[in-house]
């Protein structure tokens, strides 16, 4: 049996965009609107996971009480940690780190930020969470509320994308995509 990830981007925060990770940004007003419109007409769902950084949590526990659902909180789908490069932006970076920055976007497995997270070891960390998530919930439908770097990790092994071009996936505040994870591991975007 196949689980159906619908997955969704956190909204907008309070310090703005940048590399947030894992810093743990409130929701402006405009993002919870996002997230709020992103689900509007959406489902059913049997479950929600979420990050537990409180830009996903904070949404996933008002969501679960209005459609009186279980919420799970799993820190193995939290954002990539991007070390001394959190909290900046990219043109921040680009006046102080240039070539590393360069390296980074070029391919994003061979070279991590300073003090930061291995993209390898953040694919294998959000690879086995949706493992885990196929095991449990096999045939039901889960709304899973994260980050731009996991929905982007997901979408591209979906697409079969090469693994530099995986900071080239788009995915806005608020976005919602869907996959379907099969027994054997294998996802595929639902259009």
């Amino acid at each position: 049996m196949t689980l159906q990830l619908d997955m969704l981007r956190h909204g907008e925060t309070e310090l703005g965009g940048g590399l947030r990770g894992s810093l743990d940004d409130a929701l402006t007003e405009k993002g919870w609107q996002q997230m709020r419109a992103a689900v509007m007409e959406q489902g059913p769902w049997d479950r929600l996971v979420s990050s537990p950084l409180q830009r996903c949590a904070r949404f996933a526990e008002e969501l679960a009480a209005q459609l009186d659902l279980p919420v799970t909180l799993d820190q193995n789908l939290q954002e990539l940690h991007f070390g001394r490069w959190e909290g900046q932006s990219a043109a921040a970076l680009m006046e102080t780190d240039a070539e590393d920055l360069g390296r980074f976007w070029a391919d994003p497995y061979s070279f991590t930020p300073p003090d930061g997270e291995p993209v390898a070891e953040f694919s294998a960390r959000v690879l086995s969470a949706v493992a885990r998530l196929q095991a449990a919930y096999a045939g039901e439908r889960v709304l899973l509320i994260s980050h731009g770097g996991v929905m982007r990790l997901l979408l591209a092994q979906a697409r079969g994308l090469p693994r530099e071009q995986l900071l080239n996936v788009e995915v806005a505040h608020g976005a919602l995509f869907s996959l379907s994870v099969a027994s054997d591991g294998v996802l595929r975007e639902v259009l």
